[in-house]
């Protein structure tokens, strides 16, 4: 599976994701898991193994070692242990508060995810969309390539309209009214 948006994608887990449903939320930019969560990428116990990019995400994310363990023993998993992996990005308990460290929330796994979205989405459009270009080619390359890729993607932000109303706006100590030109 080979999943190259341009925009941020966040993943609401709330009941078993297992196998390609894991797989599945390890292609978004952000994943939000409630308490009845299960993961796990049990497919060496059917004799195969991860097939829709499972291998490859979960070691880029978690690394290689952890990533070798879950996959080898097919190990499933609540959503506390897949936060401390580094899996799971923001636990969610309805009607009740649950978290990890600083995070405590209080409501549904989709209304989390819809507060993050509307955060992302009051920010520059193009700046975002360039963000996650940098990052998820830059992640995959040397330093020294990952910084040309940044220039890349940072150069063309000078000369938007966007980039001149967020400066106008910072100026004025008002919040910015972005278009995506």
């Amino acid at each position: 599976m080979s999943v190259t948006l341009k925009v941020p994608t966040i993943a609401a887990i709330d009941g078993p994701a297992l196998g390609g449903g894991l797989e599945m939320s390890l292609c978004c930019d952000f994943r939000f898991a409630g308490p009845t969560s299960v993961l796990g990428l049990p497919e060496t116990s059917l004799g195969i193994i991860p097939g829709a990019g499972g291998t490859q995400r979960l070691s880029r994310l978690i690394g290689a070692s952890k990533a070798k363990q879950l996959i080898f023993t097919a190990l499933r998993f609540g959503p506390e242990q897949g936060r401390s992996l580094g899996i799971i990005d923001t636990l969610f308990q309805n009607g009740s508060k649950f978290g990890s460290g600083d995070e405590l929330h209080s409501s549904t796994g989709i209304e989390q995810a819809l507060k993050l979205a509307s955060s992302i989405i009051s920010q520059a459009p193009l700046a975002v969309k360039m963000a996650k270009q940098a990052i998820d080619l830059g992640i995959t390359q040397e330093l020294v390539s990952g910084l040309e890729t940044e220039q890349l993607c940072y150069a063309p932000l000078l000369d938007t309209k966007d980039r001149l109303e967020g400066l106008q706006a910072f100026k004025e100590k008002r919040k910015p009214i972005y278009k995506g030109i």
